[in-house]
């Protein structure tokens, strides 16, 4: 593992994207405890597509476009529903003054979904972690294990603190009832637009 590596993930995992998206949701919504429950899920969710690159059925996924669209729309079709919790009054995304309280599991269970069915990231592994492998066919598989471990845990933490920053930053934005309903607006739009990317990927 070298610090080219470190640097390169450490960026992918702080651009915010659909993960950093529902947990900054999570921690305004439900706080610091949901929050930290948000990025376990999203990292977890990380594991089937890090197993599927090392074990070389991305290449499948990627070859196979019926197999391929059937995730990529279910996954289209959960951002979607989240958009609409984001929304609707007592949504599990909505973001009102009375704080809501779910169970971690089902915090965990969201997260972890939201990253299960986006079939972009076992394709994304199979191009990360290749190019920092040693060559070694004989270890290749226990580096790309060792480096999808690492990502996963810069994923945790990053995601911990975004969620963090956000479950300190709710009491000071519930005071202002149109900022919370621009805010529930801003996060469905965020939502639906990363589902609309995601219906028009291709294979």
């Amino acid at each position: 593992m070298t610090l080219q590596f470190l640097i390169t993930a450490f960026v992918v995992v702080i651009a915010p994207g659909t993960g950093v998206i529902y947990t900054l949701a999570i921690g305004l919504g439900q706080g610091h405890r949901a929050a930290c429950y948000a990025a376990l899920g999203c990292t977890l969710g990380i594991l089937p597509h890090l197993a599927a690159a090392i074990l070389g059925v991305a290449a499948v996924l990627h070859a196979s476009a019926l197999l391929f669209q059937i995730v990529k729309f279910a996954g289209v079709a959960y951002l979607l529903y989240l958009a609409w919790q984001s929304l609707s009054s007592g949504g599990a995304l909505n973001v009102a003054p009375e704080r809501r309280v779910e169970r971690p599991w089902i915090v965990a269970r969201r997260g972890t979904l939201i990253n299960v069915l986006n079939p972009k990231l076992s394709i994304f592994f199979l191009a990360l972690l290749p190019p920092f492998l040693s060559g070694n066919p004989a270890t290749a598989t226990a580096e790309m294990a060792l480096l999808g471990a690492v990502f996963m845990g810069l994923t945790f933490v990053i995601f911990v603190l975004y969620g963090i920053f956000a479950a300190t930053a709710r009491d000071r934005i519930l005071g202002s009832a149109r900022f919370m309903r621009w805010l529930n607006r801003s996060f469905a739009a965020i939502f639906a637009a990363l589902g609309a990317r995601l219906a028009f990927e291709r294979t």
